[in-house]
């Protein structure tokens, strides 16, 4: 055997595709591959997948070639949790199935675009309901995706359709059926699902990092004043004094990271030592296990706030982010105006459902399709 190969199994709490709860539509189990490779390899051919690569993380897409997109996200999200998986010996496939397909259901311009798109919806169409990206993730898996005969959406497992809901609310869980229950019940999700959702914490925290200081709307002076970044770097530029500061500051985040990686997984190892979970189901209802220490946990909301602080809110971001705004908006505005704009198979008969057709169609949009397409409404 390959001396690199460690052959993992897997823990009672885990995940086993053998004992799934199932697919909303049946079907025979794959050959060659588990269930959650199955979903996995679904995700990646689907075209919401493939259209990550043009949306906005934190910069416009076409701001810079090097600047982080949903779908290099997505990715990091994908190797930090399936390490976070192997460590805990739980399934690394389902953990990467869930990554893959978190932020499907992300708008044009990131956090911004969602947050008036949901505006929009509940202003001029109350009645419709808002938009959530989370909720749009899912209904993309189960609805909108069109590559199968034999059913809507991707028909993914119960356990990953679970992972990409990472968050609902009561009146939207009643509606969800079996992946809302576990809100309505005030239960964990699988163990998978949770080191996901910190794995996604971890790659962004650190990631934006690195965006922020190439873009150079933050400073290596000012990341000094955070305590965790500070130790790292002054750590790495004792071990190497003679290297580039790029090369120090990329050392920096890759140990930053395993930092991170590290603490959670002997904090989750510990809360599962104390629950000692005789089964996913159990580990469902023994509250939530995957969390990091008091400690590591404060060092991270530090690093959370300063990049909100100066970043997330610097003055160039926030006017890229006015101006994304504005053009979801307005495209929003003029769709609910005159839905013959849209093609036929956006076209709905009543307000309510224009409003989700017309909030599916701009959810589904990259960063420059939307430009374009407002561009072609506004500036003819």
């Amino acid at each position: 055997m390959n001396k690199g190969i460690v052959m993992v199994s897997l823990a009672v709490y885990s995940c086993f595709p053998e004992h799934s709860r199932g697919r909303r539509h049946p079907e025979e189990a794959p050959e060659r591959r588990n269930e959650f490779q199955r979903d996995r390899d679904r995700i990646i051919h689907c075209q919401a997948f493939r259209r990550l690569e043009y949306k906005t993380q934190v910069f416009i897409n076409h701001e810079g070639d090097l600047f982080r997109t949903r779908l290099t996200h997505s990715i990091e999200v994908a190797q930090i949790a399936r390490s976070l998986a192997r460590n805990l010996q739980v399934h690394e496939d389902l953990v990467e199935a869930i990554s893959l397909a978190h932020d499907l259901g992300h708008t044009p311009f990131g956090h911004a675009g969602q947050e008036e798109l949901n505006a929009c919806m509940r202003e001029l169409v109350p009645q419709a309901g808002g938009f959530e990206h989370n909720l749009q993730s899912l209904r993309i898996v189960d609805t909108l995706e069109e590559r199968y005969a034999a059913f809507d959406g991707l028909n993914l497992c119960f356990e990953t359709r679970e992972g990409i809901l990472k968050h609902c609310n009561l009146r939207h869980a009643h509606l969800l059926g079996d992946v809302g229950e576990r809100f309505l019940l005030r239960r964990q999700p699988s163990l998978e699902a949770q080191l996901t959702n910190l794995a996604d914490e971890i790659a962004y925290n650190n990631h934006d990092i690195d965006d922020g200081l190439r873009s150079k709307l933050i400073t290596l002076e000012q990341l000094c004043e955070v305590p965790i970044f500070f130790q790292h770097y002054v750590a790495a530029r004792q071990m190497y004094p003679a290297v580039s500061q790029k090369r120090l500051v990329a050392e920096t985040i890759r140990t930053m990271i395993n930092t991170f990686v590290q603490d959670l997984t002997l904090t989750t190892q510990q809360n599962l030592d104390m629950a000692r979970p005789g089964s996913v189901d159990e580990l469902r209802q023994a509250g939530k296990m995957a969390a990091f220490s008091m400690e590591m946990r404060v060092e991270a909301d530090h690093l959370k706030k300063f990049l909100r602080e100066n970043l997330y809110r610097h003055p160039q971001v926030l006017r890229m982010m006015s101006k994304a705004r504005r053009i979801i908006r307005e495209l929003f505005v003029a769709y609910m105006e005159d839905p013959r704009l849209l093609t036929a198979e956006h076209r709905r008969e009543s307000p309510q459902a224009q409003a989700r057709a017309i909030a599916d169609y701009i959810a589904g949009m990259t960063d420059r399709y939307a430009i374009r397409e407002h561009q072609q409404l506004f500036h003819m």
